[in-house]
Formats: C-alpha cells, sequence, structure tokens
C-alpha cells in the first residue's frame, strides 16, 4: 500500500502546486524512487481517461472514503499497469469494482473507435515519438554478480536468452519473454520495451541497475582503471557513479557531488544496494569546490552531466517543459560552459567526459567548442567510439568525434556524450580501453555476431532466486 499512498501524496502535492514531480517524489522518502515516478508519470498521463472511467464506474460515488488521487493510481495500476499487486484493503476494494471499471473502458475504446489503450490518450498525452520502441535496458551490476548468472537466473526464470545482438535491428525485433546481450556494452543485457523489473530480485539486491543504455556511455567511455580517484561532478541519482564504481572493481576513489540533500541520501542508499564502497558524497554545488583541495590532488578522471533541458528524454510528463525558451537555452549553456570549464582546472585531471541528456546543440557542440577554444591546446576531443552510428552534429572541425544517441537511431533516450583529453605529457592514451572493448565485441569473443559470449570465470557470489 505504501507505494499507492506513495503516488497519491505526489499527485496531491502537484495539484497544490508544492513543486515538480521529481522534486516531490525524492522528497516523498518512499525508498524506490524510480518505480514511484514511473507509477505517478503514468497515472498523470492516463488522467484525462481515468477521470471519465472513474465517472462512468460511479466509484467515487460508491466509495465516498475513497480520495480521487488514491483512486486515480489504483485504478490504473489496476487496468493499465501491473495489475494491482500490493494494496491491501484498497487492492481489495479496487477489484470488487473491476468489472464496471473494465466495462466502462471497453465502452470507451467502441466510442472512441479504437483498439489499444494508448490509443486513448489525445496527442499531447501520448508518449513520445520513440517512446515506445525503446527497449528495457539491464545493467549488470559487477561489484556483486557477473553477465553469465544474471543470464542463467532468467533464463530460469522462463526468459529465452538469444545470445549477442548482431545489429540495432535485433533489438528492435525482441518481444515476449526473449532478451538479448548488447552489441556495444559488455554488460548490458536487454529485454523488450516496458518489461519490468522493479519487483525483482535481482533489482532489489542491487544485482542488476534498470539503466538507459545512453546513460551507460558516460561511465564506459571514461574508462578509470582500478585504483584511480574520479570525480562525478553532478552525481545523484547515482547510477553513473555506481557504474563507475564497477568499472574501478571498487578499488580507488570516487567523490560524487550534488547539491540536494535528499537527493544524495536516496543516492547513498543506492549505492549501498548496489556494493559500492570508497566513495564519498558531499551536499555542495560542483561550481564551489576548490580544484586546489589536496584531497583532489589524484583525480585523474571526471564525468560531468550537468543539469540540462532534459529534451532528448522519451518519457515526458505533464507539466515538465518539453520545449526551453530560448532564453532558457541560453542560461543552461551558460552554465554548462562554466561548469565544464571548472571542470578542466583539476590539475591531475587527464580524461573528462561531458554527457547531457539534450538534444539542443546549444547544450552539446557549441558548449564544447567554446570551452575548447577557452583552453587552447590543453585539451582535445577524444574519437571514441568510432564505430558508434550518431556523431555530433557539423558545428564545428572535429565535432564527429562526439556521440549522439536517440530512439530512432540507437533504440535509447537522446543523448550526448563528448570525451576530453589532456595533450602532452601525462595524457592518457587515447581511447584505449573503450576501443579495446570495442574491438572485442565486434569480433565476438571469439563467437560468431549473435552468439552467446565465452563462459567468463563464475564470481563466488552467485545469484540466488
Amino acid at each position: 500500500m505504501a507505494l499507492y499512498s506513495a503516488a497519491a501524496a505526489v499527485l496531491e502535492g502537484l495539484e497544490r502546486g508544492d513543486g515538480g514531480i521529481k522534486t516531490l517524489v525524492y522528497n516523498s522518502r518512499f525508498p524506490h524512487v524510480r518505480q514511484l515516478y514511473a507509477l505517478v508519470a503514468e497515472t498523470l498521463r492516463y488522467s484525462p481517461v481515468l477521470e471519465k472511467l472513474l465517472a462512468g464506474a460511479a466509484l467515487l460515488q460508491a466509495e465516498k472514503k475513497l480520495p480521487l488521487q488514491l483512486a486515480k493510481v489504483l485504478v490504473y495500476d489496476l487496468l493499465f499497469g501491473k495489475g494491482l499487486k500490493c494494496g491491501g484493503r484498497w487492492k481489495a476494494l479496487a477489484r470488487r469494482h473491476r468489472a464496471r471499471l473494465e466495462a466502462e473502458l471497453a465502452r470507451l475504446k467502441v466510442q472512441q473507435k479504437v483498439s489499444r489503450n494508448e490509443d486513448l490518450l489525445a496527442p499531447a498525452q501520448a508518449a513520445s515519438p520513440g517512446a515506445s520502441q525503446v527497449p528495457r535496458y539491464v545493467r549488470v551490476n559487477t561489484l556483486k554478480t557477473c553477465v553469465d548468472d544474471v543470464i542463467d537466473f532468467f533464463k530460469r526464470q522462463g526468459y529465452s536468452y538469444l545470445g549477442r545482438a548482431a545489429s540495432v535491428e535485433k533489438l528492435r525485433a525482441l518481444s515476449g519473454k526473449k532478451f538479448l546481450l548488447d552489441l556495444h556494452l559488455p554488460e548490458l543485457l536487454v529485454f523488450p520495451p516496458q518489461t519490468d523489473f522493479h519487483d525483482n530480485v535481482l533489482y532489489t539486491s542491487g544485482h542488476i541497475i534498470l539503466q538507459d543504455k545512453a546513460s551507460c556511455l558516460p561511465a564506459f567511455l571514461l574508462s578509470p582503471v582500478a585504483g584511480s580517484h574520479v570525480i562525478d561532478a553532478c552525481a545523484a541519482p547515482g547510477n553513473k557513479t555506481s557504474h563507475l564504481a564497477a568499472l574501478l572493481k571498487n578499488k580507488g576513489q570516487i567523490f560524487a557531488f550534488d547539491v540536494d540533500t535528499k537527493r544524495l541520501a536516496t543516492m547513498n542508499t543506492m549505492l549501498m544496494r548496489a556494493g559500492v564502497t570508497g566513495f564519498q558524497l558531499a551536499q555542495q554545488d560542483f561550481l564551489t569546490v576548490d580544484p586546489g583541495d589536496p584531497k583532489y590532488s589524484k583525480v585523474t578522471h571526471l564525468l560531468l552531466d550537468p543539469s540540462c533541458s532534459g529534451s532528448g528524454m522519451v518519457t515526458r510528463v505533464p507539466g515538465e517543459e518539453a520545449a526551453p525558451s530560448p532564453e532558457r537555452l541560453q542560461a543552461l549553456a551558460g552554465f554548462q560552459r562554466r561548469v565544464l570549464s571548472h571542470a578542466l582546472s583539476f590539475p591531475a585531471l587527464r580524461r573528462l567526459v561531458y554527457s547531457t541528456c539534450s538534444l539542443h546543440r546549444e547544450e552539446n557542440e557549441d558548449v564544447v567548442h567554446a570551452v575548447l577554444q577557452e583552453q587552447g591546446s590543453a585539451f582535445r576531443l577524444v574519437n571514441a567510439f568510432p564505430s558508434w552510428p550518431c556523431r555530433g552534429l557539423a558545428a564545428f572541425p572535429g565535432a564527429e568525434c562526439c556521440l549522439r544517441a536517440s530512439p530512432a537511431d540507437t533504440l535509447t533516450h537522446g543523448f550526448f556524450v563528448a570525451v576530453l583529453e589532456r595533450c602532452g605529457e601525462g595524457a592518457a592514451a587515447p581511447s584505449i580501453l573503450p576501443v579495446a572493448a570495442e574491438e572485442n565485441l565486434q569480433q565476438g569473443e571469439g563467437t560468431e555476431p549473435g552468439a552467446a559470449p565465452k563462459k567468463r570465470k563464475r564470481k563466488k557470489q552467485q545469484v540466488k532466486e
């Protein structure tokens, strides 16, 4: 019941104007923020349909003690979601009216001459273009398990493993209980869209991380070796931080910053569940961090994923800004330039990844170009992941070294990634680890494309059902 009560409270807060959806979800203290966010977002998206169903079935008249927002959440999950897997007495109440609600839903479809639930939504409420095509990506947390054990676990749960994907089209064709190993990232499993693992024991125990493929690129391309000191400059909610820890094999040090106390508290819980050690969280604006502080004297790698317009996210909810004004874009770009320049001022820094979930050139190529010009010959762009299909816009010579991602081309959220590296003596070798990993994947680690990878040495800690 806690999930539905928390979701109803967030909806009531939105109605009162207490804050945005992300703020209210993080302030809710509900332990599984992504699960809560998804339920609230989908309930909001279906809100006009839910109101028609509640009125047609006269549910609130029959159950006078049932609050409106709680009724919306319950009916959404009953008819469109997971089917009320929790809920206590409210679950029983909703199920008593199930037949009437289903009859009202069928009548509504006939009235609007549609066959799918999604078709009941007005164009403005429908999912963003490509949202229904983006698969469910599952990153195996190698701090707790290994790819082979997770594959075996899902096979025991009735899923069919199809080996490593040979192309993006293979990912697009996934359906039912089938899954693949991603064609680009070695510890990423791919399931059909909308597959829900929030209640799966692997997720609740931290053995798997639900993370979009594009969001996995920054840590993967930063490639810190075990023992490195790394800064995650704008860290919450922590998926990229846990990915960095996995790449470091928990050997080294991660300094993670975020200005929001509650987001950091949630992040700390997430990192502990994922088995991350050797990290320091700080409630601090990264722009106020002193690069000359001795504690950061060994920082050689930095991941910078600053606040942005979020225009690349394929799942937007009512009330979120879809198309920022030119003034808003310029303000964001100004902040992004300042924070990128600040990040490059750490004295021992050798490699930096700058990423956003924005589609706008102003926040991406233009920011990188401006800061590189400001830095002179101190840093250069790395042509990372050469076989990645989507490159940076031709905003300046060398912009093709940057990466872009999109639902249509890469079956991911919209994303931008640039890898910067210090020039001259002491600079990191360009793209050694990502390119090596890419070459291994292209060679199939000795297998044909689409075949299962060779068995890796299993860790002592096994995945248990």
